[in-house]
């Protein structure tokens, strides 16, 4: 953008395009979080930024409008030429105003647009070209009706908690739908470290999901642990292989939306690294369930856990949209016939019944699973789920890292003791012996 651009989202709440720094005045203050909230890519991705930050933001907007010293400036959100943080510095505004402000996303999305405004649209963690995008319309959109449905509500949002688990040491997992979905990387029979990635063994997960009612596990990738650990302790554990960076068939879709629908409590689902078939499967669920179209969706589950949903995968959920959303009204109807009959084992059985809908003609059929075969037979033995969890690995130490900031303030504090204890011994003190001699004569 060619010119410096002023966007008013309240009286004194403003949005800005601006070609160089400004500087903040007594009756405005201008901030930018371009350097302090960053997208972590896998590949060409660059957003949307993911739920923590929109948190961060929102906290920080409201207590800037807050501040008794800044009660009579405007407050200035700016950002600068590069496109992509244009996109996600535009997407945290528009949450804002869709969550605090109470605007709808249109309303949101207009004000963004004004004039000949454009952000570049959101896309997916795969390598290579690009066919399928989601706007900040899809994002606002997401957000709307994630608080709707109860998905988000800031109100009860635990930052340090989501902040601690996603980070790849700590288990790597994110809630998609609190106490019902959590997506996470797949363990491993035992803890160790692979390439970097920590890699966790099922007894990692299981405090945690105890603690938060995880009642159902369901794989999707290889058998890298004895699913007999987790079902020792107590879970259901379901086997529901496809493989890496492909889309499940309509059997398999079928069954994990069957498991969801029957499962007491939450369900915690897992790949190998917890974003492409894991990330389908649940978006399933929620198109279904929430009607929300497959764009709102995909928006959805990449800010509650960036990276979900990659390549035809996209596609897969947009062809489903039409189907899924016919499944959730038929489940709805007959859920509200049944009203009347109000314990779980009823509910079960009316679910039961709901489950002989088939989508795209495929029938209800108990049969044996086969046995999954390895993930590594793709891709020349390195996987899409290797691939991004290497990726994974290598922010750790950036995460991670000691700032160095940290050892130089360290040794500067070192170097200046040393400094003032030669002054004082070798200066002062004497001076004052001397003066103590001077005294006592």
């Amino acid at each position: 953008m060619s010119v410096d651009l002023y966007l008013d989202i309240t009286d004194r709440l403003r949005f800005a395009i601006l070609n160089s720094r400004p500087k903040s005045a007594s009756n405005v203050h201008y901030f930018s979080v371009d350097n302090e909230l960053e997208y972590e890519n896998f590949s060409e991705d660059f957003g949307p930024l993911n739920l923590a930050m929109v948190y961060r933001y929102c906290c920080k907007i409201n207590k800037k409008l807050k501040s008794i010293t800044m009660l009579r400036k405007k407050i200035v959100h700016f950002t600068g030429s590069d496109q992509r943080k244009q996109a996600n510095a535009a997407f945290l505004v528009g949450c804002y105003m869709v969550i605090y402000l109470g605007r709808t996303p249109e309303e949101a999305y207009r004000i963004l647009i004004f004039g000949d405004t454009s952000y570049i649209p959101f896309r997916d963690a795969a390598y290579g070209s690009c066919n399928f995008y989601i706007t900040l319309l899809d994002c606002f959109h997401a957000v709307k009706k994630a608080m709707q449905y109860g998905f988000l509500n800031f109100n009860s949002f635990n930052l340090d908690e989501y902040e601690h688990y996603e980070k790849a040491e700590n288990g790597d997992l994110n809630w998609i739908i609190p106490d019902r979905f959590i997506a996470f990387c797949g363990p491993h029979s035992r803890t160790r470290l692979e390439s970097g990635y920590p890699q966790h063994s099922p007894e990692t997960y299981i405090q945690y999901f105890k603690n938060h009612n995880v009642t159902t596990i369901i794989r999707l990738n290889k058998r890298m642990y004895d699913a007999k650990r987790f079902m020792d302790a107590g879970f259901d554990h379901h086997d529901l292989f496809f493989a890496d960076g492909s889309t499940p068939t309509d059997a398999i879709v079928k069954k994990f939306l069957d498991i969801c629908e029957n499962a007491e409590g939450a369900i915690a689902v897992h790949c190998k690294a917890g974003l492409g078939r894991t990330g389908t499967l649940i978006a399933c669920y929620i198109m279904k369930h929430f009607r929300m179209t497959a764009a709102e969706t995909i928006a959805w589950v990449r800010i509650c856990r960036p990276g979900l949903v990659i390549g035809p995968q996209q596609q897969f959920l947009v062809m489903k949209q039409t189907s899924l959303w016919l499944e959730g009204d038929y489940f709805r109807q007959k859920l509200k016939g049944q009203e009347n009959g109000q314990h779980r084992a009823a509910f079960s059985k009316l679910l039961s019944g709901v489950d002989d809908i088939s989508i795209n003609g495929v029938e209800n059929q108990d049969q044996q699973e086969p046995e999954p075969y390895s993930d590594d037979d793709n891709i020349n033995g390195g996987t899409q789920g290797d691939r991004l969890r290497a990726l994974k690995s290598r922010r750790q130490p950036k995460t991670n890292a000691i700032p160095l900031t940290c050892p130089l303030a360290v040794l500067t504090s070192a170097l200046c003791s040393i400094v003032i204890w030669w002054i004082v011994c070798d200066y002062i003190l004497p001076i004052l012996l001397f003066c103590l001699d001077g005294f006592r004569t």
